[in-house]
């Protein structure tokens, strides 16, 4: 039977609930602006009944409160992550493609290709029309040509500025990760230290699930959480969980309270992937020298899509079949031959390979390399072979040997990396200039100036070691056909291939020396003749002379902005798209776990009248105590 006092006992259990509840509900509302808090509630049950040996059985022995939850749905934060993964891709993506589409663009205020190229082909080229045997014409059509050289060295030098902005800001993301990584791990333990005594550790769940969010917006993320149970008692869980955060499609970083922190290594001079790059890329590590694989197609978050715009080349990177090995420098040093078969590689004019060294994978295993040549050979029915023969460097870099075993098997250098990045870009502007160029000096050297001296080459390239400029002799044009016979070019060779957007200029010589620019075909004509100039603007202008992917050297502006306005265009849209989509799932996730002002106020009224109710009960059973106690006889 239970004792008189019983029923103060459940009024006062009454009292604590609904205390529990009013502090609960005056923390939800201290928290309304609180940027990741989730809503909290008190989780209440009955409490275990009283057997009384009576006929009605069992007296009921008041509420329970067993904890204070917070209300969260894992379902909503699986599906905002995911989502905020894209998001941060392409905001990186729309950022800087507006960039890019700012450089490229020509709206009359900056002088663009159309301005510049249009000054040189039309202002320039009607006055030299009018009269070839003038020197000043010249030199103003040369000064157009200049102008012509300054935008493409410009625009380089821009596109060079922005691939070191982005370098820099995947090296900034990469130690987010490892400061998000080590206070993760630290809320771990927090947690765990707090939950193992029974109690929630709500504030600091909320803390931790704030930080996985920007997490997922970095890289794409995986989560696991799983109760740790007794190890004598498999059956008992002992109220801690191991928390497990996985990135860039299930790499480890955070187990627990341990971490795996990054680290950014920047490539030496011999290690880059292009001729374009700039030096100081980095390449991330893991801190135990395992390579962080930063081209891992499953990878999201602002990290793929900084990864993307620094070494984006549309798929275009080196690749073949290793045909044979050999040995040079007396045996001290291995060569490797490589067939290829993609037009781009086929084409010098479109080669983005470094001049400085690289690393080559050979049949899944990476070597060092100083140097390569190009060579393109004709059969007797005149079809071409296209090889490349690498020279690898010595044990210094490499610790072993090339074996005849990787004959057959396929040659990389760098990713393929399909997205249209400033690599790309960069390699498109070289292949023009140097297409252009050329053709341009091909005709320019095929006739005469007014003293009747052969003509010569007018654009050029400025080398980096010193003030001097290439040549571009015939011996290392891979693009005269069959009758010409094999052609073997070297990367060091004064050929097409050292000049690139950067160092892109005109012939000295011609700038201090207008009169050197040929005008005519046949050396016997008079001064007055221009029939050399109508071949210039012809082939400027007509595609069968001419053309840049399969347009006329004209239309070079058309060709990049349909690319950079379709890429600038995608990024908007898509940003546009995946921020609408985490705005309504991120509204799901609140209607929630968010705190509603207007309910809280339903609640504090609800839980008051719980608690006045309560201690109106202890009220009561004390008169009714005072009467039992005072004034019946015992």
């Amino acid at each position: 039977m239970p004792s008189q006092f019983f029923g103060l006992n459940i009024a006062y259990t009454g009292l604590l609930a609904s205390n529990a509840a009013l502090n609960t509900t005056a923390n939800n509302i201290a928290n309304v602006q609180t940027e990741g808090y989730s809503r909290q509630q008190v989780s209440q049950q009955a409490a275990d009944a009283l057997r009384v040996f009576q006929k009605y059985g069992c007296a009921g022995g008041g509420v329970e409160t067993l904890a204070i939850e917070r209300i969260r749905d894992e379902f909503y934060d699986a599906k905002y992550r995911a989502n905020n993964t894209n998001v941060g891709e392409y905001d990186m993506k729309q950022y800087y493609m507006k960039q890019v589409e700012t450089y490229f663009d020509d709206n009359g205020v900056n002088a663009g290709f159309k301005t510049v190229f249009d000054q040189l082909m039309v202002t320039g080229m009607e006055e030299l029309l009018k009269d070839p045997s003038s020197t000043t014409a010249k030199a103003q059509f040369l000064g157009y040509a200049g102008a012509l050289t300054e935008y493409f060295n410009g625009l380089a030098g821009n596109l060079e500025a922005l691939q070191k902005d982005i370098n820099q800001e995947i090296k900034l993301r990469v130690d987010e990760i490892n400061s998000l990584a080590g206070e993760i791990a630290t809320l771990n333990k927090q947690i765990n230290t707090i939950e193992l005594g029974g109690n929630k550790a709500n504030e600091l769940r909320d803390r931790r699930d704030l930080l996985i969010d920007r997490l997922s917006e970095i890289v794409d993320v995986e989560i696991n959480e799983t109760p740790i149970t007794d190890p004598y008692h498999p059956e008992t869980e002992t109220g801690a969980t191991r928390y497990v955060v996985k990135i860039a499609s299930g790499q480890l970083l955070v187990d627990g309270n341990e971490y795996r922190g990054l680290s950014c290594v920047a490539r030496t001079s011999y290690e880059k992937t292009n001729q374009t790059d700039i030096d100081g890329l980095y390449d991330v590590y893991w801190e135990d020298g395992q390579q962080f694989n930063l081209y891992n197609a499953a990878m999201g978050g602002e990290l793929k899509g900084l990864v993307q715009l620094r070494d984006g080349n549309n798929g275009e990177n080196f690749q073949g079949e290793i045909i044979a090995t050999g040995l040079t420098n007396g045996g001290m040093q291995d060569t490797v031959t490589i067939r290829v078969d993609k037009g781009y590689l086929q084409d010098l004019n479109k080669c983005n390979l470094s001049d400085q060294g690289g690393i080559i994978n050979l049949g899944n295993q990476e070597f060092y390399y100083d140097s390569w040549e190009y060579s393109c050979t004709y059969d007797a029915d005149g079809n071409a072979t296209y090889t490349y023969t690498f020279t690898l460097s010595d044990s210094e870099k490499n610790d072993n040997r090339v074996t005849n075993d990787r004959v057959g098997k396929t040659a990389t250098i760098g990713a393929g990396i399909f997205y249209q990045g400033i690599p790309y870009y960069m390699s498109q502007m070289n292949e023009w200039v140097r297409t252009f160029s050329q053709k341009f000096n091909d005709i320019l050297v095929s006739g005469y100036d007014n003293n009747g001296n052969s003509g010569s080459m007018m654009f050029t390239a400025n080398k980096a070691s010193d003030d001097d400029q290439f040549d571009f002799p015939d011996g290392t044009r891979y693009d005269l056909g069959a009758a010409h016979g094999d052609v073997t070019v070297k990367v060091n060779d004064d050929s097409y291939y050292r000049m690139t957007a950067k160092n892109f200029d005109i012939l000295v010589a011609m700038e201090l020396d207008p009169d050197l620019l040929a005008t005519k075909v046949d050396p016997a004509d008079g001064v007055e003749q221009n029939d050399l100039l109508e071949s210039l603007r012809e082939m400027v202008y007509d595609k069968e002379k001419m053309s840049f992917r399969g347009a006329s050297a004209s239309e070079f502006l058309q060709c990049i902005l349909s690319d950079v306005a379709l890429n600038a265009s995608s990024a908007n849209i898509f940003y546009s798209s995946y921020t609408g989509i985490a705005n309504a799932i991120d509204t799901q996730r609140i209607s929630i776990s968010g705190v509603d002002e207007d309910e809280e106020a339903v609640n504090l009224v609800k839980y008051q009248n719980g608690y006045n109710l309560a201690s109106k009960m202890i009220q009561t059973l004390t008169e009714v105590y005072d009467r039992l106690i005072l004034e019946t006889g015992v």
